[in-house]
């Protein structure tokens, strides 16, 4: 059975889906102002590991990512600038950066090999949905409206903080400067739901009608109005980083369960951030990579993502060149081992039991890696570890089976140049064999020779 740290408890827990072999699964997504950076798509992996494991298990999922191309500001509070409009000066130029940088996270997903989510909602198309949700908070006196926005009530909210397992004066936040100290808001905590376009937004490029003049959205209500349209007031599971533990998650818990009444989500599930120098990588620290960054240093994408299965979600992971380097070389490895396995057999229980327990240990992805090459190394035919590492990759997700498929396209110059080595070997013709396979190195392949014959490698670099 599946067991996950829920950091709602700050403990394991078995998961127990809401309905028997159904999956209601929310993941946060990208701000579509600029390219995603990799220590987001490492949050990225995790959900795609998570979204794995369940099918894995064979539980039906309805996955769900958000899309925000408007309302995340420069800070968490109320202040700074849309950074959805950051050098736009039309609703055009806001719609262009936001297809711009959708497509390029598309691409990267892919890339990576992420399984596509089911549901990929645009804020900027569920405004009715968030000023429907913000209506009823304040018609049930979770929220009120001053001069230029409409605020959520903290003290309103059932053990605000709750996810955080803090109060607030522990934390010393106290009114941090980037919050405005607007008089006529209650608590200098309370959160923004809808911002009016006058004073300090007036110039706010994309705006829409509401109850309370024209406006637009807080990065919060977002993310409650378009789960709850596609998962419902109450479902299993909420990914993301722990940077959005506080505030994103804790307002979105705060929002949705004052509308509802219900508990929100069951699991909350938290990713460490990726380091680098040792500091947290962020756009805000100017330290960020892009995996455009990484593939123009000729290194597979998909390598990346096994640097990030060697580690475990809750730790952090730094990032370094040698690291990376290190993951695709065992990359490569792997892809050049199972090149030269002839077909697919039956998969080998013991390792496919112990990978299983692994993974759904929650998701020790760093054991289900080693328990692979135990099994490569293993006395075991080429065909059944084959069989059995197709399975690992449904989970995984290093297209080890297209791999294998391409390289069983094997060129009729090589195959003539093996027969002819093997000739050769067969004649006792050793200076031949050595000349045809180094021919067959400059090619990209490697020869094994073994008591079952010439085994062909491809080579991956």
């Amino acid at each position: 059975m599946l067991k996950l740290y829920n950091s709602l408890s700050r403990a394991i827990e078995t998961f127990k889906p809401i309905k028997k072999s159904e999956v209601g699964f929310y993941s946060c997504g990208p701000t579509v102002y600029d390219n995603v950076h990799v220590g987001n798509l490492r949050t990225l992996i995790l959900a795609d590991v998570l979204h794995r494991v369940l099918k894995f298990d064979g539980l039906k999922i309805n996955f769900v990512m958000n899309i925000t191309d408007v309302g995340h500001l420069t800070s968490d509070g109320d202040s700074g600038q849309d950074k959805m409009e950051k050098n736009a000066k039309t609703v055009e130029d806001v719609m262009a950066v936001a297809k711009k940088y959708t497509d390029a996270f598309l691409a990267d997903i892919k890339a990576i090999n992420i399984l596509t989510p089911d549901q990929l909602p645009k804020a900027s198309d569920h405004i009715k949905e968030q000023i429907e949700m913000i209506q009823s908070l304040i018609d049930k006196g979770f929220a009120y409206e001053s001069t230029d926005a409409v605020y959520f009530d903290i003290s309103k909210a059932k053990d605000y903080t709750k996810l955080i397992g803090q109060n607030l004066e522990d934390m010393k936040l106290g009114a941090r400067q980037e919050v405005v100290k607007d008089p006529n808001k209650h608590n200098d905590h309370d959160f923004v739901l809808w911002f009016k376009t006058v004073g300090r937004y007036e110039h706010h490029i994309q705006r829409w009608q509401s109850p309370w003049g024209e406006g637009f959205p807080g990065w919060h209500i977002e993310c409650s109005a378009m789960s709850r349209k596609y998962l419902g007031d109450h479902f299993d599971l909420h990914v993301g980083g722990v940077d959005l533990k506080f505030p994103h998650h804790t307002n979105e818990i705060a929002q949705s369960e004052g509308f509802s009444g219900k508990q929100f989500v069951n699991y909350w599930i938290h990713g460490e951030h990726l380091l680098i120098d040792q500091g947290k990588m962020a756009k805000s620290e100017g330290n960020f990579m892009t995996l455009q960054t990484v593939i123009d240093k000729g290194i597979n994408p998909l390598a990346y993502r096994y640097l990030t299965l060697t580690s475990h979600y809750r730790s952090k992971l730094n990032f370094t060149w040698d690291s990376l380097t290190a993951a695709q070389n065992a990359l490569n490895n792997l892809y050049q081992e199972i090149s030269s396995y002839p077909n697919e057999g039956k998969t080998i229980q013991e390792f496919s039991a112990a990978f299983k327990d692994a993974v759904n240990d929650d998701l020790d992805m760093p054991k289900g890696i080693a328990i692979m090459w135990d099994m490569i190394k293993s006395d075991n035919s080429e065909q059944d570890k084959l069989a059995t590492i197709f399975e690992f990759d449904k989970v995984l997700g290093l297209d080890l089976e297209k791999v294998w498929m391409t390289n069983k396209e094997i060129p009729v110059e090589v195959s003539n140049l093996v027969k002819d080595r093997d000739n050769a070997r067969t004649v006792r013709d050793f200076a031949k064999s050595d000349e045809i396979r180094k021919q067959l190195e400059e090619k990209g392949y490697e020869v094994d020779d073994t008591p079952d014959g010439t085994k062909l490698k491809k080579k991956f670099r």
